[in-house]
């Protein structure tokens, strides 16, 4: 099943190429919002599953292409982001850590991601598979970290590359500033995904294709991942822990960029635009390059 907010923050469900209201069914899930709507379906999802089933099967829905579809988590409690986390190809993983996000960050479908002002070397994109925590999960095992698993989605940490205040590299600085969390556009329940680290991972640049990559190539697994978070901060039901990025492909984005990211078998791809007020450009290549790229701009001052 493939659930997501979409006009008002309305819950629905994607049939093929067209979305269904779900909210009669759930209206009993205590809510506030969005956030507290699906994060309270997700908990008691066992309970109103059958009953969405049937009203799924039962309805005709709307098209995709009618409604505006919303970040399926807009404002989850606890936003925790790996870094790195990936091998690579030459066993590059990173020493286990994380991050926390700002859950003001995220944007949805559709969206802008909106450069601000900062004086960063550029900003860049992450593609990144998003884990949906569907149980209160306070020191769990890897074994057990599959039940505790609700769905999966799509998510970018756009990132400000190089910003580092005082000379200290800083998470909160070059990851939470608000826009910095596209996500969606719908979760796709853990039962539709047959082996999270067999996932084709890809996100384009104006129509260029960046990142390519497959969560095969994680250093530590999804059901790792949660197990070592658990271990140092409760999650709770709609909390999100974006599983980190292979760095290869990684390059700039900018004012005018339409990036585009897709996870095979997670529903429709996520679309956004970038804004920046000041138009500041930088060349488009991998971070690689623009690493030597940046030495020799500094070098010349």
């Amino acid at each position: 099943m493939k659930l997501v907010l979409f006009n008002d923050h309305i819950p629905g469900v994607l049939k093929e190429d067209r979305v269904v209201d779900i909210s009669s069914v759930v209206e009993g899930v205590p809510h506030l919002n969005g956030q507290t709507w699906m994060a309270g379906l997700i908990e008691n999802f066992d309970q109103y599953r059958g009953a969405i089933e049937k009203a799924v099967k039962a309805a005709d829905g709307v098209a995709i292409d009618s409604v505006r579809l919303r970040a399926p988590l807009p404002e989850p409690g606890r936003l925790v982001c790996m870094a790195g986390n990936y091998m690579e190809g030459a066993g590059l993983v990173s020493d286990r850590d994380a991050f926390l996000k700002s859950p003001s960050s995220v944007i949805g479908d559709g969206d802008t991601i909106v450069l601000p002002d900062a004086p960063v070397p550029h900003f860049h994109h992450e593609a990144e598979l998003g884990v949906v925590v569907g149980k209160t999960s306070d020191h769990i095992t890897a074994e057990e970290a599959k039940d505790n698993i609700f769905g999966f989605v799509n998510f970018i940490d756009v990132s400000a590359r190089g910003l580092e205040p005082n000379g200290n590299n800083s998470f909160f600085w070059q990851k939470s500033w608000d826009t910095f969390g596209p996500m969606g556009p719908a979760i796709t329940t853990a039962d539709e995904v047959d082996d999270p680290q067999k996932l084709a991972v890809k996100l384009w640049v104006k129509g260029d294709l960046r990142q390519d990559v497959n969560t095969s190539d994680m250093g530590r697994s999804v059901y790792e991942v949660l197990e070592w978070v658990s271990w140092i901060i409760t999650m709770k039901p709609g909390d999100v822990i974006s599983t980190g990025t292979n760095h290869v492909g990684l390059g700039p984005i900018q004012d005018g960029d339409d990036v585009v990211m897709e996870i095979a078998g997670l529903g429709p791809k996520l679309n956004l635009t970038v804004k920046d007020e000041w138009k500041r450009t930088w060349p488009r290549l991998p971070l690689s390059k623009m690493t030597a790229f940046e030495s020799s701009v500094r070098a010349k001052r």
